[in-house]
């Protein structure tokens, strides 16, 4: 007899096993997948660009959000980070790539921005304190939908009341996979990540309150943002302590 499930993590890292090792690239064990993705910085990849989400730019912009304690949930290359360093946020940043984290040190050097980088599982990170602003730029829609527990729970640990949770992620009709849940563990594959929807995201962050929900504004070359049209980005709010 083999008994190993006694608490929710004991489920979760079961669920974890239900997906071919090779199938998806979300766990602390993909993290050489991404070192290598990450090594090569002349590849066409859109979000190697050294500029910010164009709608962070424009929360920022439009007095939305302000300067605060703001984490970079798998923040890549770190353009979003440096982004809201240089503006005055105390920034956290988190990353399962080191070649990607070691990047992004490089970026905020020559930037001139003080960046916190934290190599490693955003879940299993130990993180100073709360944040009144989390950013994620493409780490939900590699989540498989247990791992939405995962998140919220995250969320809950982290974002301070009041605080606000951005995030952009693919876009139903435009990019990534819209099987049903379940039809992901039956497979065992997320197929390149999950599409989402308005309402979807509505429902997920349901104890939130939703600011602005809308597709990602295409950017030109030559634009000073970052912007594709097969992402959906998202503002939401914490609701304050009563």
């Amino acid at each position: 007899m083999n008994r190993n499930i006694r608490t929710m993590d004991d489920v979760m890292r079961l669920l974890d096993r239900l997906f071919a090792p090779d199938a998806d690239r979300w766990t602390a064990d993909a993290a050489g997948w991404w070192d290598a993705f990450y090594a090569d910085r002349d590849r066409a990849v859109p979000f190697f660009a050294d500029k910010p989400d164009e709608n962070l730019v424009s929360y920022l912009d439009r007095g939305l959000l302000r300067p605060g304690r703001a984490l970079d949930l798998g923040c890549g290359p770190g353009r979003n980070a440096v982004h809201l360093a240089s503006l005055g946020f105390e920034v956290d940043a988190v990353d399962l790539s080191s070649t990607a984290v070691a990047w992004a040190g490089e970026r905020a050097r020559e930037a001139g921005a003080e960046v916190r980088f934290h190599c490693g599982d955003a879940f299993a990170v130990e993180l100073p304190g709360r944040y009144d602003l989390v950013y994620d730029s493409g780490c939900l829609h590699h989540l498989p939908p247990h791992r939405r527990v995962s998140y919220l729970g995250l969320l809950d640990r982290v974002l301070a009341p009041g605080g606000h949770l951005a995030l952009t992620c693919f876009a139903a009709g435009a990019m990534g996979s819209e099987l049903p849940d379940d039809a992901f563990y039956q497979q065992g594959r997320l197929h390149g990540g999950l599409a989402h929807t308005p309402g979807e995201l509505r429902w997920i962050f349901s104890d939130y309150t939703a600011v602005e929900l809308r597709p990602m504004r295409e950017q030109p070359p030559g634009a000073a943002s970052f912007g594709v049209p097969f992402l959906l980005t998202a503002l939401f709010r914490r609701p304050p302590v009563a």
